[in-house]
């Protein structure tokens, strides 16, 4: 199927070819062929996907306290949870259409989630530029309803371990380490846990298992690094807030 072809079928509207080509290309095609790449549009899909997430999160689930609507916001628009909505678009997923430099695409760019995930957003934000809110909105709700769906059932959420361990391997950060310490009370046993990625401390985080708290942890480390790499371009200084699990 021609490209334009499948991104009508998936997106439901026809992109503008200019538009959508730039949505498709990561920064190492842009740098090699001295082309605009996709990452103000995916600045944009990024937002849109959030507000329409928290809208809906919002919406259904009226007795959750905040924190509990952050957990599920973070389940559903983590950069593993929408590479997943990308690769299951249709059979075969989009990363097919992307624009990698050679390194990326002879390194397995086409299934990576950090590309994936950043594609899909610049799609959506090049949705987002040509047709308006509302259009972008509907598109949003209708990628992500499964996920939304899946989330509010109360599963287990997402593997922030595994999460973790797969942004680091991504970005060359090596291995997250953790260190957990158990910190009885007089009512119950607690541990307290931080993870090292690269030199930069997270934590302490708390659970009343070790690998609760790890996984508390793996989950502070996971969102600081993706919140503030667009602005660090690499591992932030430690020493963020603590994060417990209420259980």
């Amino acid at each position: 199927m021609a490209k334009g072809e499948y991104f009508e079928a998936v997106l439901g509207v026809s992109l503008d070819a200019e538009l959508l080509d730039r949505a498709l290309t990561h920064r190492s095609f842009a740098h090699e062929h001295g082309l605009p790449h996709n990452e103000r549009l995916e600045f944009v899909g990024s937002a849109s996907v959030g507000v329409v997430v928290v809208e809906a999160l919002y919406g259904r689930h009226p007795d959750l306290h905040e924190r509990e609507l952050s957990r599920l916001r973070l389940a559903i628009i983590n950069e593993h949870a929408i590479a997943e909505v990308a690769r299951h678009l249709t059979p075969g997923g989009f990363g097919r259409y992307l624009r990698l430099g050679r390194g990326e695409a002879a390194t397995g760019g086409r299934d990576k989630d950090v590309i994936l995930a950043g594609a899909l957003k610049a799609v959506i934000g090049a949705v987002h530029v040509q047709f308006g809110h509302g259009v972008s909105h509907a598109l949003v709700l209708r990628l992500f309803e499964s996920a939304i769906e899946d989330a509010g059932r109360g599963g287990p959420g997402p593997d922030w371990k595994t999460s973790l361990q797969e942004l680091t391997s991504v970005r060359g950060l090596g291995v997250p380490e953790y260190v957990v310490q158990q910190q009885d009370t007089v009512r119950e046993q607690r541990f307290a846990a931080s993870v090292d990625v690269g030199g930069a401390i997270f934590g302490p985080a708390h659970g009343r298992s070790k690998k609760e708290a790890q996984q508390w942890a793996a989950q502070l480390a996971w969102s600081t690094l993706t919140q503030n790499s667009s602005e660090n371009n690499g591992v932030p200084d430690s020493g963020f807030g603590e994060r417990e699990s209420r259980g």
